[in-house]
C-alpha cells in the first residue's frame, strides 16, 4: 500500500493499482528507443503486474500499531514481503517466464543487502529461476534484459512520482525519492542524462524533460481517501472497505 497523511483522512493507493499507472505510461514509449520489440509485450506485462503480489495484502490493509497509521510498502514486516514477492513472481511466470525474470530482479535488488536468512534465501531461489528461464531463452540477451529492466524501473519511479507526491508539489515538499528527479538507471543514460525532471504545469498536466515517449499522452490513477474518524469508529479494514475509489486523470507532454 501506498500511503499520504493528511490531518483528517489517508490518501491510499494500492500497488497493483500504481503498477497500472506504470504500465499505462511505459505503453507509450517510443519504439525507437526500445530494444529487441519482440519482448515489449513481456516487458509491458511485468511493468502491469510487477506488484501483484500484493493484492490480497492490499485489499484488507494492515494496521501500523506504532505509528497509527496503515502500513505502507516501505515499513511493511519483511517476512511477509519475501512471501508476496515470491507468490507475485510465480503468478507472472504462469503466464510470461521473461516478463517473470524481469519482476525476479526488481524484487532480489530491493533485498540484496539484507544479510538474514529468509532474504538470502530468497535471494539464492530467485537467482536460480532466472538462470532457469534465461537457458531457456535461445540466444539469450543480458544487454536487452538490463534495458528492459530499466525500463520497468523507470515506469515504477514514474508512477511513484504521481502516488508518492500531492499535486503541484513545492520543492520543499516534494518526496525525498526525486529531490533531484526521476532517476534513470544506467542502460537509460545514454540519452536520458540520468533523470528526468518532472514540471507540473497545473494540479493534473506534467511536463516531463527529456521526454522519451511517442506523444502526449493521459494516465489514471485509482486511490481512496480513507478518513481517520471512520477508522477509528469502523477499524482500518471494514472504513477502507467502505470508501469508494477515486480516479484521478494525469496528462504528460514535453518541456
Amino acid at each position: 500500500m501506498i500511503v499520504r497523511e493528511h490531518e483528517r483522512e489517508f490518501t491510499m493507493i494500492e500497488q497493483h493499482h500504481h503498477a497500472d499507472t506504470s504500465f499505462q505510461i511505459m505503453g507509450n514509449w517510443r519504439e525507437d528507443l526500445f530494444k529487441k520489440n519482440a519482448l515489449r509485450k513481456s516487458v509491458e506485462y511485468a511493468i502491469a503486474k510487477h506488484d501483484c503480489g500484493w493484492q490480497p495484502f492490499d485489499i484488507e490493509p494492515f494496521w501500523n500499531e506504532k505509528d497509527q497509521a496503515p502500513y505502507t510498502f516501505m515499513n511493511f514486516p519483511e517476512p511477509a514481503k519475501i512471501v508476496l514477492y515470491k507468490n507475485g513472481i510465480d503468478e507472472v511466470e504462469a503466464s510470461d517466464p521473461y516478463a517473470a525474470a524481469l519482476c525476479s530482479e526488481h524484487y532480489s535488488r530491493f533485498l540484496v543487502n539484507n544479510k538474514d536468512h529468509a532474504s538470502r534465501k530468497f535471494i539464492q531461489h530467485e537467482k536460480e529461476r532466472r538462470e532457469r528461464i534465461f537457458s531457456s531463452i535461445s540466444s539469450f540477451d543480458h544487454d536487452a534484459f538490463d534495458f528492459h529492466y530499466a525500463l520497468l524501473q523507470l515506469g515504477d519511479n514514474l508512477s511513484l512520482y504521481l502516488c508518492l507526491n500531492e499535486p503541484e508539489p513545492t520543492a520543499e515538499s516534494i518526496h525525498p525519492f526525486f529531490k533531484k528527479g526521476v532517476a534513470v538507471s544506467e542502460p537509460l543514460k545514454s540519452f536520458l542524462d540520468g533523470t528526468i525532471q518532472p514540471n507540473w504545469k497545473r494540479e493534473n498536466h506534467i511536463h516531463l524533460d527529456p521526454f522519451p515517449f511517442k506523444k502526449p499522452f493521459t494516465v489514471t490513477l485509482k486511490q481512496k481517501t480513507v478518513k481517520k474518524t471512520a477508522i477509528s469508529e469502523q477499524g482500518l479494514i471494514d472504513s477502507y472497505i467502505s470508501t469508494p475509489y477515486e480516479e484521478l486523470t494525469y496528462q504528460f507532454d514535453e518541456k
